[in-house]
């Protein structure tokens, strides 16, 4: 068996698990993968996906550990499609499915999915008899380069998102390049978002790369893909070792977020998705970065024009009122101390937290960020 194309770790002190990236690997490593990174594992696995994602996934997972020599008892449940069931109603059948088939401690949980399936299989084995191992498939691009690295799992409440969660590490990610093959455009797309992210708050070199990359990854150019997954993780990886449960600098990971999370909240969850939501919020950001002096004219110019190279809106709805923002980002999980706290760039490759923002710039940042650029 070949090494993946790409690999690496998330060290977390005594911890780590491994993220192996590369084309084929559903049929060729998955099964390597469980062994490695789950010692003293049973024989339950639950499968969790979506009806969509498993038309085209579900079997060939189902036929790689049906040939494991490990004779695992594998079941598989699929969940809604859509961020609208990441809900505790979705998170109770699921631990019925749990109960009633008698999983055990040493059972692992396989998320196959995108964030929403990802996010929703995390919070299960975080809560599952206190905590069991879960496995990590991304099968979208946005799962890819940032909800299946790094632990946080979670499910929606009607007063917010992820508001019900927990910090619970994957013991191993599987990234699969080739699903990607059949990823929607628009779902490509929010994606990029978060792959463009990394490069506005922690590395210029990438930045600069994807603004020469952006037509080659929207034409899902494997190599490029390849390297702009491993590069994105390599990132949050480093982030994530230093600040694991999000008590300082991994807040970085958040930009645009507190914008993007209120443009979600705003339209249920359903007209948006969340890398554009986040796309709209980085160009808030970076007005607002402008506004203050942090970045010049230019850099600000390139990052709407690569957000927008990459397909994705730049504008917020325009039927959002000041005092809808004002609510909803106050609602926002980083919100400390009864103040926003607000992710900027501050240069090219850099970005920094800030909670000092005043109601007078927001409405300036919101006004702005509706009219043309």
């Amino acid at each position: 068996m070949s090494a993946p194309q790409h690999h690496l770790h998330v060290e977390l002190g005594t911890r780590r698990y491994p993220i192996w990236i590369g084309s084929g690997l559903i049929e060729s490593h998955l099964e390597a993968l469980i062994t490695e990174a789950n010692p003293q594992l049973g024989r339950q696995i639950l499968v969790l996906s979506n009806p969509t994602v498993a038309e085209h996934f579900l079997q060939p997972v189902l036929a790689t550990l049906a040939k494991s020599p490990q004779n695992y008892h594998v079941q598989h449940h699929l969940m809604p499609d859509g961020e609208s069931y990441k809900n505790l109603a979705t998170y109770s059948d699921i631990m019925d499915v749990l109960v009633q088939a008698r999983f055990s401690r040493d059972c692992l949980i396989i998320a196959l999915g995108g964030g929403v399936v990802g996010d929703m299989a995390g919070f299960v084995a975080a809560t599952w008899q206190r905590g069991v191992r879960f496995l990590q498939i991304p099968t979208t691009l946005l799962a890819q380069v940032d909800s299946s690295v790094g632990g946080k799992t979670a499910v929606n409440h009607p007063g917010g998102k992820n508001l019900i969660g927990a910090f619970h590490q994957p013991s191993g990610v599987l990234i699969d390049t080739d699903v990607l093959m059949t990823l929607p455009t628009r779902e490509l797309g929010a994606g990029l978002a978060e792959v463009i992210k990394y490069g506005i708050m922690a590395d210029a070199d990438f930045f600069t790369w994807l603004e020469k990359n952006i037509d080659a990854l929207r034409q899902k150019n494997p190599d490029a893909l390849s390297a702009a997954i491993y590069k994105s993780c390599a990132i949050k990886a480093d982030v994530v070792a230093a600040d694991e449960t999000e008590q300082g600098q991994r807040a970085l990971l958040n930009l645009g977020h507190t914008f993007g999370h209120a443009i979600e909240a705003a339209t249920n969850y359903q007209t948006w998705l969340h890398g554009e939501a986040v796309a709209v919020g980085m160009v808030m950001a970076a007005h607002l970065s402008l506004m203050r002096g942090y970045i010049d004219a230019d850099y600000h110019h390139a990052i709407i024009q690569l957000i927008q190279n990459a397909g994705l809106p730049i504008h917020p709805p325009q039927s959002m009122t000041d005092a809808q923002w004002l609510t909803l980002m106050a609602r926002d999980k980083k919100v400390l101390q009864g103040k926003m706290r607000f992710i900027l760039p501050t240069a090219r490759g850099a970005a920094a937290i800030f909670s000092d923002v005043t109601e007078d710039e927001l409405r300036r940042v919101i006004e702005a960020a509706t009219q043309s650029v």
